[in-house]
């Protein structure tokens, strides 16, 4: 990648948000980067995340609140990050149903 990439997390936000957006920002190798954007969206019920990649997650704005297979649930608001490993079971239980949660989450091998 030898171009230069810019612009603005925050740019292009919907108004309305029906389902979860999830929007590749960067892949490269083995990193990709993804906006994900929630405003009040959970998990399906018994759906469990179990990602072959580690996945590092800020919560850029709003409010999330991330459970764990082992039933640790860890609330997470503006500025909270979380490294999760490859494998480890976890579910999204709850989103700002208020304002938008803005999350940057990278996936690396």
């Amino acid at each position: 990648m030898n171009k230069t990439l810019y612009d603005n997390i925050f740019k292009n936000m919907p108004d309305k948000i029906d389902e979860e957006i999830i929007e590749n920002l960067i892949e490269a190798g083995n990193v990709r980067i993804e906006r994900i954007i929630s405003h009040g969206q959970a998990s399906p019920e018994c759906f469990w995340y179990d990602q072959d990649e580690n996945e590092f997650v800020i919560v850029l704005s709003g409010y999330g609140q991330i459970k764990f297979e082992d039933g640790e649930i860890v609330d997470m608001k503006e500025g909270d990050w979380l490294y999760i490993p490859a494998h480890k079971k976890h579910r999204v239980e709850q989103t700002d149903k208020e304002n938008k949660t803005v999350w940057l989450a990278v996936f690396f091998k």
